[in-house]
């Protein structure tokens, strides 16, 4: 992203850079002598003040012998000519510097993002690295080479590179080359090559300079709703994927999980204000009406094939008004989806609430990517139940412990710790773990991890107290498997071994709700492994053998 000040006044015109023609180089201040900038200055210095000095010898002189000041020899002209170069080239580069530099200082401090001007002073400010890193320059060629001159002086902004050269991996190689050029810091052990950088353009990611390696795991199978899955998980916490591995062992031996959708609908809770709370609560009454649901619901699915309202939920504060909008969203994440329906309804209502002021398309009671009661009460995205019950022989053999430890240690850890550390939507062991694994490898938003993680974990003894029965009610999983990052190569790779890879053909929706169920599916799996190794007393043991290292990876690496 190109930040840079707004300066207070425009630039000089001196210093205003147009790219040049192909071929040619940009004018620089130390053109007027073929040397370096520090020697031309010195040159004038000297020029100037020996010039000075010679001519007021000479007007001494003449003042002397009673000589007229105004006629002078050749010389004499020769030098005053000198003096005034001299002394135009000095206040040229010292001067009006001198007096830019304080216009500057005192310029305004906001920072722009995104804009067609780019004063290359300004336009990247580090500290200069204490011993500067290695660089390995990948540039190919001397148009190359030109280009990203023109990105660090700022006359091609960096985020522009892609509509310029119409080549994605060439804009991320240039980007990456002044980035590091710029920073001083080499971007050597961050891969370029073996990249689809088209696939990503207005769609993923802005301003590629490489790609991050996360290595991918295979844990099960998955013994779920009588059929088999091999879960991938992009980690890079040892022990992880091998812990989650024997969860599955240990349910796949006691017969298998089932699970059950209990809601499938996306929400936006946009923000709107009256004049008065009145006018917010007749709103209000409107929206909750449900001779009105119909009306609402035409407008809202006008804007897609997949999208369905299913219903409004209204909070009051003050004269403002929140609004939760429900919708199913096929086999799509479905954010994008649900805000285009919200804004047909708010358009919509403006004709009929003429006083109605939009704050925000979202006012937080939706709530996304922040741990929130109303997904915890609510629901979002998927509401998940899963269970399993773990005959004893499987305890003892795969995760040597017992039912009673597990139930207690649920209890005092997941249950009262949890509560005690006034914990909201974790009432679990470690659900992040692996919905974040899953989420990374399959394409999802990292970030919706927070709400997605939401999981209270219950153990309870069954058949005589002899067999453990496990579960995972997990309200708000918010997956795709369309859109996103699930277009690209790798995570789509992924999402086929699932088998709920893109749209569902025959029934809207079912390989997202799929999903779903395998991520609550491999969370149980988890649950199970992690609060037997706790109860074990494996855990550190277990960590000490398969999150330690001792190669040094850098090296090994070069």
């Amino acid at each position: 992203m190109d930040f840079h000040r707004r300066p207070s006044k425009a630039p000089r015109s001196a210093e205003t850079e147009q790219p040049p023609a192909s071929g040619s180089t940009a004018a620089k201040a130390s053109d007027a002598l073929p040397l370096p900038l520090y020697l031309t200055n010195a040159i004038f210095f000297t020029l100037f003040f020996s010039v000075a000095y010679y001519l007021l010898i000479r007007w001494r002189d003449k003042i002397r012998n009673s000589m007229p000041l105004h006629v002078v020899t050749f010389s004499e002209l020769v030098a005053i000519i000198s003096l005034m170069a001299s002394f135009i080239y000095l206040l040229g580069f010292f001067g009006i510097d001198f007096v830019q530099s304080f216009i500057t200082r005192s310029a305004n401090d906001a920072w722009d993002i995104e804009d067609d001007v780019d004063d290359p002073r300004h336009r990247l400010l580090t500290c200069a690295p204490s011993v500067p890193d290695h660089l390995i320059t990948s540039v190919s060629s001397s148009e190359d080479e030109e280009i990203i001159e023109w990105v660090i002086k700022g006359t091609i902004p960096s985020y522009a590179l892609e509509e310029k050269l119409g080549d994605c991996k060439r804009a991320a190689r240039i980007r990456r080359e002044a980035l590091q050029r710029v920073t001083g810091r080499s971007l050597q052990g961050l891969p370029l090559d073996g990249f689809d950088y088209d696939s990503i353009l207005k769609q993923c990611c802005e301003m590629p300079v490489g790609y991050v390696q996360i290595p991918v795991g295979i844990a099960g199978p998955l013994l779920l709703d009588g059929f088999e899955y091999t879960v991938p998980m992009a980690t890079t916490e040892g022990c992880l994927v091998a812990s989650t591995n024997r969860g599955l062992k240990g349910i796949y031996l006691s017969g298998g999980a089932t699970s059950t959708i209990l809601r499938d609908g996306m929400t936006r809770a946009p923000v709107v204000r009256f004049p008065s709370a009145a006018r917010a609560c007749h709103l209000k009454f409107f929206l909750e009406n449900p001779s009105n649901f119909q009306t609402l619901a035409d407008e809202f699915n006008k804007s897609s094939n997949f999208a369905r309202l299913q219903g409004v939920q209204c909070s009051i504060a003050g004269k403002n008004l929140y609004m939760r909008f429900s919708c199913s969203t096929g086999d799509a994440m479905g954010m994008n989806m649900v805000s285009k329906g919200v804004e047909n309804v708010l358009k919509y209502l403006q004709s009929d609430y003429p006083d109605m002021e939009v704050i925000g398309i979202s006012g937080n009671f939706c709530s996304d990517k922040k741990p929130a009661a109303i997904n915890w009460i609510e629901g979002r995205g998927k509401s998940v139940v899963c269970e399993a019950i773990i005959k004893e022989e499987v305890l003892k053999k795969v995760f040597r412990t017992n039912v009673a430890t597990l139930v207690e240690l649920n209890m005092l850890k997941n249950l009262a710790g949890s509560a005690v550390a006034g914990a909201l939507g974790g009432f679990n062991a470690h659900a992040s773990n692996i919905v974040s694994a899953i989420f990374i490898a399959t394409g999802q938003d990292p970030a919706q991890n927070v709400e997605s993680s939401h999981c209270i974990t219950m153990m309870e003894a069954v058949n005589d107290e002899k067999d453990l029965h496990i579960s995972v009610t997990m309200p708000a999983i918010e997956v795709g498997t369309v859109g996103g990052g699930t277009k690209l190569a790798s995570q789509s790779a992924c999402l086929n071994l699932l088998g709920v890879k893109g749209a569902s053909k025959g029934l809207p929706g079912s390989n997202s709700r799929l999903l779903a169920t395998i991520v609550a599916g491999s969370v149980l799996a988890g649950e199970l492994s992690l609060m037997a190794a706790i109860a074990g007393g494996q855990l550190v043991k277990s960590h000490m053998k398969y999150n330690r290292s001792s190669k040094d990876i850098s090296k090994v690496a070069s």
